[in-house]
């Protein structure tokens, strides 16, 4: 079987690859970028077809001989637009899989309340929408209704953890005593690939939960038990309404208002399922479904070894360049403006690396804290994802990992770090950090910096370090010139610290 999907650098998407390929399933990864996929370990044994699911030429190519394909495309917290955008790549993609001759469509949707029109939230109204338009494009289509998805790094999980973690006590929404029935993120992948072998005459919907019915309160309370925490203090008001909720979330919680505020209307209605055909095609495990309470301790266990897959800030920020750092050093793409630092450290190159590669969220940025607090403050202001995307993992990275308002373009382990800015910006910006053992490569005669040879001495890395920006009009000009006053600060003493660090590590102090 040959499945092509949709989604891969997405949360889920992420996920069901290696979860096909373990079943013997041949994977299409169908991606805007394929240089994003880079960084999986799966990378290697998919097809990656660069596609844009709005260009209907495109997505007919990609699903030419597809025996299955999954569409987990949403335009979740990408602006006002967004039902217009689903509508027209959801029309986009069934008429492309019926032209082609597309054995299944497999999307996943979200789990709504039958209620009158008009009293969906928009984002729910949406995904049914999007759910309409594939069952109704003549290719047998399966529909798997969720709620709550609960795993490592989901953005409900994350929602619910950090609220818990950080409010010992706290002031709610009423929605937090609507019952839920939340299901974990392995149960949401196993019907994603069983759907694949449903009979072709098969072509509906199916409501897809756990084993527990429990209120948004009650979940809270399991995560606290299960972190170890003290019992939370939840008391439900009645003024908070779901905008005011999805503000006070992105305050709170690293998932920004824009991601936040569906989330929290898909939690205004109660959201149990109303069947569980589903299970006719896809049996249940011989464990059973996984609850609550196990959903719970396997995300925590995965947080706590690293091994955390996917996240929700996997997928990009709608509207972030992703423009490739500029590799003409005579730059004919206009204006380029370089903050260049080099400096010699006295540790290994490894240890030195194991440094840099740990840079941003929990670790920081090496400097003037309050500026970076105050910068990402601002960028979440305008729309921005601010410094609470942190890091999928706290120690290692791969390419298209996001860092705090960074992403990670390139990686070359023990050598070079080059990450895009994708805060709000007058122009494009990246941030590169580079360690060579041996300084060879450096042959600048310009360069004011230390020499080739002040680093061949044992145990001494010669570390490089580059901020890049090319504005954007007279705006981004100004831009520059009213923080380059600054960057012997932030900068210089990133560079500085990020060596202390090094040095500090390499003597085996604590």
């Amino acid at each position: 079987m040959r499945a092509a999907v949709t989604g891969v650098t997405g949360y889920v998407g992420g996920r069901l690859v290696p979860e096909l390929l373990a079943a013997g399933v041949e994977v299409r990864a169908l991606t805007r970028d394929p240089a994003r996929l880079a960084g999986r370990e799966w990378a290697g044994d998919v097809e990656a077809v660069e596609t844009d699911v709005s260009d209907l030429d495109a997505v007919r190519r990609a699903l030419n001989g597809a025996d299955v394909a999954y569409y987990l495309v949403h335009s979740l917290g990408t602006g006002a637009t967004f039902e217009a955008r689903d509508r027209r790549n959801a029309l986009t993609f069934a008429r492309a899989a019926r032209e082609v001759g597309v054995g299944r469509i497999v999307y996943l949707g979200g789990l709504y309340p039958d209620v009158p029109e008009g009293e969906l939230s928009r984002h729910l109204a949406s995904r049914k929408e999007v759910e309409e338009i594939l069952l109704a494009s003549g290719v047998p289509t399966t529909v798997l209704r969720a709620a709550v998805i609960l795993g490592s790094g989901s953005a409900s999980f994350e929602m619910m953890r950090y609220l818990t973690e950080r409010l010992p006590a706290m002031t709610t929404p009423r929605w937090v005593d609507n019952r839920i029935q939340p299901i974990a993120i392995r149960d949401v992948l196993r019907y994603l690939v069983g759907s694949a072998s449903m009979p072709p005459d098969v072509s509906r919907g199916f409501d897809i939960g756990g084993p527990d019915v429990l209120t948004y309160r009650e979940m809270m309370q399991r995560y606290a038990r299960a972190a170890g925490l003290p019992r939370r203090v939840i008391v439900g008001v009645p003024v908070l309404t779901p905008r005011l909720s999805s503000l006070w979330v992105g305050l709170v919680t690293p998932v920004p208002s824009g991601i936040a505020r569906p989330l929290v209307e898909s939690l205004v209605h109660e959201v149990v399922c109303r069947e569980d055909d589903v299970r006719q095609y896809v049996p249940d495990p011989p464990e059973g479904l996984v609850g609550v309470d196990g959903a719970i301790e396997l995300a925590l266990t995965r947080i706590h070894d690293g091994e955390v897959t996917t996240r929700w800030s996997s997928a990009s920020v709608p509207g972030a360049p992703s423009d490739p750092l500029p590799t003409d050093p005579d730059w004919a793409g206009g204006s380029l403006y370089v903050d260049e630092r080099r400096i010699v450290v006295d540790a290994p190159a490894d240890v030195l690396w194991q440094v840099i590669e740990e840079i941003g969220g929990h670790g920081g940025w090496y400097s003037w804290s309050l500026a970076w607090r105050v910068r990402g403050l601002l960028d979440r202001l305008v729309g921005g994802p601010g410094l609470r995307r942190g890091r999928r993992d706290e120690h290692r990275l791969r390419v298209d990992d996001a860092v705090d308002f960074w992403r990670v373009e390139a990686i070359e382990p023990g050598r070079r770090l080059l990450l895009r800015a994708e805060m709000r910006l007058p122009g494009l910006a990246w941030l590169e950090l580079r360690v060579d053992s041996a300084a060879a490569e450096i042959t600048d005669p310009d360069d004011a910096g230390p020499s080739p040879e002040d680093a061949s001495g044992p145990g001494r890395t010669y570390f490089a370090q580059r901020a890049l920006f090319h504005p954007q009009g007279l705006l981004g000009q100004a831009y520059w010139w009213s923080v380059a006053p600054f960057h012997g600060v932030v900068f210089g003493g990133m560079q500085r610290n990020v060596a202390a660090d090094a040095e500090r590590r390499a003597r085996g102090d604590d």
